[in-house]
């Protein structure tokens, strides 16, 4: 149920929606009380927008609950990106009246608020405040209002600034670090960047002190993130990636022995520079996310898309020249408008041939406002469907085969707890391995495990489906190399 449930926070995700008609929607607005419970939906850049929201509330004197009948307030940060995105959203919003307690207040903050207010306003005309995407400082007015209200402003985004507070919500040895909203691309299936605005990108200044912060507080690894980390800098001047290449340059001037991730990078923006940086500095996780979309070039085209098949295949060539190790990580769409058999079966050849470590597959939605709408031969559900599936068990076969490569190595990893499903497991996590989206070390003999969140080289010896089993060695007290 609780996806941070190791935070100690109260965040977390629903994993099922549940509909129907609304329940307790009797008056809110006479709350004596001041606990809060937030539910984050969505990108971990919503993520860390609830953490925003969570510090200025704490920061206030409010206090935080575990169980959503306990809250006096309970925030939902929606994300609007796909309609099942939006379903779920709607679906969260259905639960949380449902298990409220009498007079509890709900307030409604994100994309979906943002892109499709009207949607849920029809559906629950009870929520008591509603709180647009850009809006996150409007949290403490959005408790404390005594009347239902909204505050939904042409801030399509937000990034922090200055000393707003913020409490993270993940496990203390990783935390996320947003570095830039919105988008500069047009890719023609997607509305983010009317839901999000344009590219804006943090300066450098913030994300050195806020980067410092985590330091300074423990966390080990720090994820960049970002709807193209490539595009940072852009619209402060910077030309193609050097925006990006400096950025990381003045960060691996830090001090310590950390980890650096990076999501996401689109393939247009991996450049010889950038590979060999990665190459030259160990604290850059061996990674990327790198969203493909698709193979074929007409398909590439009709998506809008800055690289074409021979470009895709020669950047992957690249990096696995440069980093034999690396994982690379994408995302593929089917049933895109005009899909033929044909093509998809080219889809279907690269992902046998490619040896993609984490492939994420997604059937086309379409979305109103995009551009891929208003295309024709758009294809039927049941085609879709059938397309999806038979992907998906193609990767599944090829994971199994990828992961093999690893056993037998000795790889730096995070011990981050028991196994949910025994206690005589533990589970861990590599520089290939990002949190919540990527499997993990299923670890079999954890006897020289002292404590969760730290690093200990742990010796790879199976696999397991998505995940690979491994015996842990030794724990890291200074940096080792990795075999």
């Amino acid at each position: 149920m609780n996806k941070y449930k190791n935070a100690m926070l109260p965040i977390f995700k629903e994993k099922s929606s549940k509909n129907g008609k609304q329940a307790n929607s009797s008056s809110p607005f006479a709350i004596s009380g001041n606990k809060f419970l937030f539910i984050s939906l969505g990108c971990p850049r919503n993520l860390v927008d609830s953490e925003v929201m969570l510090g200025i509330l704490l920061k206030s004197g409010y206090e935080p609950v575990q169980q959503l009948p306990d809250a006096d307030y309970i925030v939902i940060n929606t994300c609007g990106f796909l309609k099942e995105s939006r379903n779920e959203s709607l679906g969260t919003i259905q639960e949380a009246f449902s298990e409220k307690k009498k007079g509890a207040k709900v307030i409604v903050t994100g994309c979906m608020v943002q892109s499709h207010s009207e949607e849920i306003k029809n559906a629950f005309p009870h929520v008591d405040y509603l709180l647009g995407s850009g809006d996150v400082e409007g949290i403490l007015k959005a408790v404390q209002s005594t009347e239902q209200g909204e505050i939904v402003t042409s801030a399509k985004s937000y990034l922090e600034a200055g000393e707003v507070p913020r409490l993270l919500s993940t496990p203390k040895h990783f935390a996320y670090l947003k570095i830039a909203e919105g988008c500069r691309k047009r890719c023609s299936y997607c509305i983010i960047p009317n839901i999000k605005g344009p590219l804006k990108s943090k300066s450098i200044e913030q994300i050195l002190k806020e980067f410092r912060t985590l330091r300074k507080n423990g966390v080990e690894e720090i994820i960049l993130i970002a709807q193209d980390l490539g595009d940072w800098g852009k619209d402060l001047g910077h030309k193609k990636t050097e925006g990006l290449l400096l950025l990381l340059k003045e960060l691996l001037q830090e001090k310590g022995n950390f980890w650096i991730r990076l999501l996401y990078l689109y393939p247009d923006e991996i450049t010889d520079e950038l590979i060999q940086l990665i190459q030259s500095d160990s604290r850059i996780c061996p990674y990327l996310d790198m969203p493909i979309q698709h193979i074929n070039d007409t398909i590439l085209k009709s998506m809008r898309r800055a690289t074409n098949k021979q470009q895709i295949l020669s950047i992957i060539q690249k990096l696995r020249k440069a980093i034999p190790y690396i994982t690379i990580r994408t995302s593929l769409i089917v049933g895109f408008p005009g899909e033929t058999e044909e093509q998809f079966q080219e889809l279907v050849k690269f992902v046998k041939e490619a040896h993609l470590d984490q492939v994420g597959i997604f059937k086309y939605s379409r979305e109103p406002d995009s551009h891929a709408d208003t295309l024709p031969d758009h294809l039927p559900e049941e085609i879709k469907e059938k397309r999806y599936h038979a992907l998906m068990q193609i990767q599944e076969k090829m994971v199994q085969k990828t992961h093999k490569k690893h056993v037998g190595r000795r790889l730096e990893a995070f011990i981050e707890g028991y196994h949910p499903e025994s206690n005589l497991l533990m589970r861990g996590r590599h520089q290939g391995q990002c949190p919540d989206i990527d499997g993990q070390i299923i670890i079999n003999d954890g006897r020289g495990v002292t404590e969760f969140g730290k690093r200990y080289q742990v010796e790879i010896t199976d696999t397991a489906g998505y995940d690979l089993v491994g015996k842990v060695v030794l724990k890291i007290e200074k940096k080792l190399p990795i075999l």
